[in-house]
């Protein structure tokens, strides 16, 4: 194994979305610069195989999931996946010519927000990240809450721009959601996912998947927003130097909007997690 760090070798990874896997059909990847071949039979029995041979696979939110390693975990559980008044679908899979880690940083980030996504989810002079709280949970996850920022296009139903709420949840190193303001119901969020797959240090597909609530929402109007969102992030992520993630709190100056990062970033040192990052 290339890969050393056991936290994510005995962790589950999602290496292929199941809408662009048909019945008889077979997909190759790489996880960890390990070569993966997923197999969808016509009657819908999923196999994944490496190298080495067979792997343990599971199917779940409709996308496959491997571990190379032995499971200590299970595949995490997200209700708002099982909620019927919601869309719950893939927002599509982008290979991005960086590490995984800084994917997670980039989501993490709401500075970038009115100059990568202008006219969307920000804009000026509304520049200012204001100030909100981060800690990590007794399940050692990562929780940034009281997060605001001004977005004139929200999501797809936004009829104007609003400030929106934002909670931003790390539940391992290569996954990260965000909890976001609907514009049309008061008391629920939607809700976003990334499953990102390690293909090696500074290489990755990210898997994302969406938890919408429906009213005047439809899943093509929900992917075409998810897949121009990303469009705007993906050459930023591939410009960023190194492409690794630094872990070295010496690296890179951090500003008060990188509060999230910061707790990511010393997290990520105290599991040990070096694969995608640099540690010097």
């Amino acid at each position: 194994m290339i890969c050393k760090d056991r936290i994510l070798l005995d962790d589950w990874h999602v290496v292929a979305d199941l809408d662009r896997l048909p019945k008889g059909g077979t997909e190759k990847t790489t996880l960890f610069e390990q070569p993966i071949t997923v197999t969808r039979t016509n009657t819908d029995v999923i196999a994944c195989s490496a190298t080495a041979g067979p792997l343990l696979c599971q199917i779940k939110y409709g996308f496959v999931w491997i571990c190379l390693g032995t499971p200590v975990r299970d595949i995490l559980h997200i209700p708002e996946a099982f909620e019927k008044d919601r869309y719950v679908v893939s927002g599509g899979s982008f290979g991005v010519r960086v590490s995984g880690l800084r994917v997670v940083e980039n989501f993490l980030d709401m500075g970038h927000f009115p100059f990568v996504h202008a006219g969307w989810l920000g804009e000026e002079p509304h520049t200012e990240v204001r100030p909100y709280e981060v800690e990590v949970t007794s399940d050692d996850e990562i929780l940034a809450t009281e997060c605001y920022f001004h977005q004139p296009v929200a999501s797809p139903t936004a009829k104007g721009g609003i400030d929106v709420k934002y909670t931003y949840r790390v539940y391992r190193s290569y996954i990260v959601a965000l909890y976001k303001t609907n514009p049309l119901v008061d008391d629920r969020t939607d809700y976003i996912v990334l499953f990102i797959q390690p293909v090696g240090p500074e290489e990755c597909v990210v898997h994302s998947m969406l938890c919408y609530m429906k009213q005047e929402m439809t899943p093509t109007n929900l992917r075409w927003f998810m897949q121009l969102i990303f469009a705007q992030d993906k050459p930023i992520l591939e410009n960023q130097i190194p492409r690794r993630l630094p872990l070295d709190p010496r690296a890179e100056t951090p500003i008060r909007a990188d509060k999230a990062a910061i707790v990511y970033r010393r997290w990520l040192r105290e599991h040990n997690v070096s694969y995608g990052a640099t540690t010097a």
